[in-house]
């Protein structure tokens, strides 16, 4: 699908929701992507990009910002507490928390590079041991870690529901789980599942093989 096709798919999720199209920020998951591709979505005005890897983000966006200063950059991969100093330079929003030391770290960065970026935590609604992300039991003890002992500026949740397991069923986990913290935003819905994800409240949807597998 082209971006305006999925802007609009977006749109129309929204609308049977009974939600605004602009409570969904569509995040552009460009990693593996060429610089020119990227280019492309900037020169139709899009600004809202997702990278799982330090360095690419590095290597592709560093010098893309001349020219585009407005770029919003999203850090959607497992982080490593030795890549949060460069993390927290080049990225906007930190997607994936999920640990102390992580949440040390990455506070302890924020403040001495002054750049207070919005964090979500990554929860592992599926438990599954392959992946990142903190379990929905040891949740609350993590964003309490975050908020009151290292004041890292956390604004909501993200999960990657398991792959052979309706979506639905942890999309609905998360929202209970935010609401039950008073979190506002929730980035969960990819690709394959983003139409089910707005139902159930998502406020940030991360989408890559739609936008760039076009045949």
């Amino acid at each position: 699908m082209s971006l305006l096709e999925v802007q609009s798919r977006i749109a129309d999720s929204c609308k049977k929701a009974g939600r605004k199209p602009g409570e969904v920020m569509l995040v552009a998951v460009t990693k593996s992507q060429p610089t020119e591709k990227i280019i492309a979505f900037l020169e139709q005005g899009h600004r809202i990009f997702g990278e799982n890897r330090v360095q690419e983000a590095t290597e592709k966006f560093m010098a893309l910002r001349e020219k585009y200063p407005d770029i919003e950059l999203h850090f959607i991969g497992r982080l490593q507490t030795n890549k949060a100093k460069d993390a927290v330079r080049i990225f906007d929003v930190i997607e994936t928390v999920d640990g102390v030391k992580l949440a040390e770290e990455l506070a302890h960065e924020m403040q001495r590079q002054k750049r207070n970026l919005p964090c979500f935590i990554q929860v592992n609604t599926g438990d599954e041991k392959q992946k990142g992300g903190v379990s929905p039991a040891e949740l609350e003890g993590l964003f309490l870690f975050c908020t009151k002992q290292v004041r890292l500026p956390v604004e909501g949740l993200m999960c990657i529901p398991p792959a052979h397991e309706i979506p639905d069923l942890h999309f609905a986990l998360l929202r209970n789980l935010a609401q039950s913290l008073g979190l506002k935003k929730m980035s969960m819905g990819m690709s394959a599942d983003f139409d089910s994800a707005i139902r159930y409240g998502a406020t940030h949807v991360r989408i890559g093989t739609a936008l760039f597998d076009i045949t």
